[in-house]
Parts: C-alpha cells; sequence; structure tokens
C-alpha cells in the first residue's frame, strides 16, 4: 500500500529540515565564497517553502504529486548547492 501524499510530503520536509544547516550562523555560511549561490537566500527561501507545507498540512490540505515533486525537486537542487559551497557533507 502506497502512503499517502500528507504523509510523503511530512518526511521530505522532514529529512530537509534534518539534512540542511538552518543551525548554521550567518557568519559560518559567508565564510567562504559563495560561486555558487547565496546559501543565506537559499536556505530562508527553503525554510519559508517547509514554513508554508507544515502550515497547510496543518490546516487539512492536501498535497498532490507535483507539490510534491516541486519540493523534492528544489530540496535537491539547493542541496546541491550547499554541497558545492562546502556547508553540509560531501561524500
Amino acid at each position: 500500500m502506497k502512503p499517502k501524499t500528507t504523509v510523503v510530503m511530512r518526511n521530505i520536509i522532514q529529512q530537509i529540515r534534518a539534512n540542511f544547516p538552518f543551525a548554521m550562523s550567518e557568519q559560518q555560511l559567508c565564510a567562504e565564497t559563495c560561486s555558487h549561490g547565496c546559501s543565506i537566500k537559499l536556505l530562508e527561501y527553503m525554510d519559508m517553502e517547509i514554513t508554508e507545507w507544515e502550515r497547510r498540512l496543518d490546516n487539512g490540505e492536501i498535497p498532490n504529486f507535483g507539490d510534491i515533486q516541486k519540493l523534492s525537486k528544489s530540496s535537491t537542487n539547493i542541496y546541491k548547492i550547499l554541497e558545492k559551497n562546502h556547508l553540509v557533507n560531501v561524500l
């Protein structure tokens, strides 16, 4: 049985919160040159997106597959930029 889209969305949000460096200070985020994108702005955008989805889920909204795909794709792309900026673990 496939999980409900609300469960999938909450799992994605949980993974983002666990793997993105939201707790890093501005000084740490800007310690090196951000030649691939501004890490602070990217993290602010990602936090805004997941906070909005948490609010929507709490209000009973059911995400569709497009919503899940959009959040998944944007988080993957931002994570790749954070890797290039040496802010997350590079495997």
